[in-house]
């Protein structure tokens, strides 16, 4: 039984993994939504149940906004798109989520650039 246990988590992140490769696959190819653009996926995390998924998501153009709006209107579509995909008995709702990390890591570079620039202006 114990080693039952120990399997569950993997599978989880398996069946995150799949769904993640699968729904890219699926925005990229199948949705025509113009709200959507070129979005990366950043990771999903799966419930322990299966019935809830939050999908990460950052965009290279576009409004985040309109974007997260535009996939949460689809997310009936993608559903019905990963059930034919997954071979598994629930497939969850999704939840799109922004993520920002891209755009902080990206201003936190911009300011340790000027930090040291400045800095090496003074020596």
């Amino acid at each position: 039984m114990a080693a039952k246990k120990r399997a569950a988590p993997n599978r989880s992140f398996k069946v995150s993994d799949q769904i993640q490769r699968d729904l890219s696959e699926l925005i990229a190819r199948e949705l025509k939504d113009p709200r959507v653009g070129m979005i990366t996926l950043q990771g999903v995390e799966v419930t322990p149940d299966y019935a809830h998924a939050k999908v990460f998501f950052s965009i290279l153009t576009g409004d985040p906004d309109q974007t997260l709006e535009g996939l949460n209107q689809a997310a009936g579509f993608l559903r019905a798109g990963l059930f034919k995909r997954l071979h598994i008995h629930t497939v969850p709702t999704l939840h799109f989520v922004y993520d920002r990390t891209t755009e902080r890591a990206s201003d936190m570079n911009a300011l340790i650039a000027k930090a040291v620039s400045s800095r090496a202006k003074e020596d």
